[in-house]
């Protein structure tokens, strides 16, 4: 058996006012260092790239990241594992990622690279995203090329690279603009400058994510003749099925931010086509087909497809065990009714609508206005008001979010599918992904609302029996005050009537 040595690149720390925005990426870096740990024990080494941050050093911050609750699993099943991890100081940010000569030499046994660095902002600034995705992705080839037993590199990229298709093939597209030259454009220009440039530069891409990780694409497509390379494209990527644990999280994007918002109470009202399915895949799913993929590159080294391109595998649902947007508020609805927040300050109510008028006199009438209105009754008690600044980073979050989820793509993933077969019977239970298609929807959407609680909101996960206590007194308030409201609406209009056909 081949000796492995792992580097796995994650992107840098996020500012402090960034934090409502998680990277996905190292979701799924975090999700693959766990079951690198747990499941493939006998790896050489491992390196993993973080950057020093308020006086500690890379070591320091990743043991952190390991004593957290994500690896307690991994430590009671092989804590050995864990003497042969270490963090490399760098950022991803840098030329040659920051990387010092020393750290390089330690690299130089490295056969198996998984490129997970990614700022997924939406509304980052061109010029940032074109030096993590783009530049940064330029600069690690370049370190790969000096890594002489290389068996392996595999790139996350992801399926909306490439968001004016509807129905994307694995395989590379032509370019939307050249990479060179936009890396130049950044390393010259201000963030003002390019910003605005980028409306026009990057006409078909709804934000500068997408636009500069198309742009990677062509980086490894061009190194495809010089290194092991795969792309790899994940979808939308939430919770765990089942490992660690079910329902593990550590970011509120995809549909269980909107749950939880929605479970709060400070979430009534959305405007999109209930009848859309969007793509979402569990993140347990999307790090076995990631090292099935690796696993692909080494033992079959060809890695170029038919056509002479370098190979790419789609981890997206495709249709398998899909949910509409309706489909899943209805269910989110019944879990969180089932398991209520602790944090909840109203009943869990609203839906989605296709009339955006309707959404907007809505969004007013029991968001907005609701909000305002407690917010005075905060700064009247001499507390910190807080309802409005999370109305608006709902808003931001469903704006930058609306384009992925009520658009309808068709991810053809039948290179990815193909993986399963790579997987012997008596490995099936650890790298096998066939089994997590057919999950239930409910009982995943409640491990899920279990997560976010535990490892998002700090609860319990499950309920105590004062939060149950609270949604029943908030629903016979809430039922209250809508019949109470429809009464004297309805008497309105009658008394109106009336009077009309009267003077009449």
């Amino acid at each position: 058996m081949v000796e492995i040595r792992l580097l796995l690149l994650e992107p840098p720390p996020q500012r402090v006012k960034d934090l409502k925005k998680h990277n996905s990426q190292s979701f799924i870096g975090k999700a693959l260092i766990e079951k690198l740990l747990r499941s493939v024990p006998k790896f050489g080494k491992m390196y993993v790239l973080i950057r020093n941050k308020k006086g500690k050093s890379s070591q320091e911050r990743f043991e952190e990241i390991l004593n957290s609750t994500l690896f307690e699993r991994a430590r009671q099943e092989q804590p050995e594992s864990f003497k042969r991890i270490f963090a490399i100081d760098g950022d991803c940010n840098d030329l040659g990622l920051g990387i010092s000569q020393d750290n390089l030499k330690k690299l130089q046994n490295v056969n198996l690279i998984f490129h997970v660095a990614a700022c997924v902002r939406f509304d980052d600034h061109f010029r940032n995203s074109v030096f993590l995705n783009t530049r940064g992705t330029h600069e690690m080839v370049k370190i790969a090329e000096g890594l002489t037993k290389l068996r392996a590199f595999i790139h996350v990229s992801t399926t909306y690279a490439h968001p004016d298709r509807r129905t994307v093939e694995e395989k590379i597209y032509p370019p939307y603009a050249d990479w060179r030259t936009t890396i130049k454009l950044a390393e010259t220009y201000d963030d003002e400058t390019l910003d605005l440039l980028f409306p026009k530069y990057g006409e078909s891409h709804p934000n500068t994510y997408t636009f500069t990780k198309s742009l990677a694409e062509q980086i490894i497509r061009e190194y495809r003749t010089k290194l092991p390379v795969a792309i790899f494209r994940p979808s939308i990527v939430i919770s765990s099925i089942e490992e660690p644990v079910p329902g593990w999280v550590d970011n509120f994007n995809g549909p269980l931010g909107m749950m939880v918002a929605c479970g709060v109470g400070i979430m009534r009202t959305n405007n999109g086509n209930p009848d859309c399915i969007p793509d979402f895949i569990p993140v347990d799913f999307c790090v076995r087909t990631l090292l099935l993929t690796a696993y692909k590159v080494v033992t079959q080294p060809a890695t170029v497809d038919v056509a002479g391109d370098v190979e790419v595998f789609h981890c997206a649902n495709s249709k398998m065990n899909a949910i509409s947007t309706g489909e899943l508020i209805d269910l989110g609805k019944k879990v969180i009714l089932e398991n209520p927040l602790e944090k909840c300050i109203w009943l869990p109510h609203g839906d989605i609508t296709r009339c955006d008028v309707w959404h907007y006199i809505r969004l007013f009438f029991v968001q907005i206005l609701p909000a305002i209105l407690l917010d005075c009754i905060l700064r009247f008690t001499r507390y910190p008001p807080f309802l409005m600044k999370l109305q608006r980073r709902i808003h931001c979050t469903k704006n930058s979010l609306e384009l992925f989820i009520n658009t309808e793509w068709n991810f053809i993933n039948t290179r990815l599918m193909a993986l399963e077969d790579l997987v012997n019977d008596g490995e099936k239970k650890i790298f096998g992904f066939m089994h997590y298609i057919e999950f239930d929807k409910k009982v995943f959407l409640a491990n899920g609302i279990k997560g976010a609680k535990q490892f998002l909101l700090k609860e319990r996960p499950i309920a105590s029996p004062q939060a149950r206590l609270r949604l029943r007194i908030f629903m016979v308030l809430h039922y209250t005050l809508k019949y109470t409201l429809y009464y004297y609406i309805v008497r309105y209009i009658f008394r109106t009537l009336n009077a009309y056909f009267s003077a009449h």
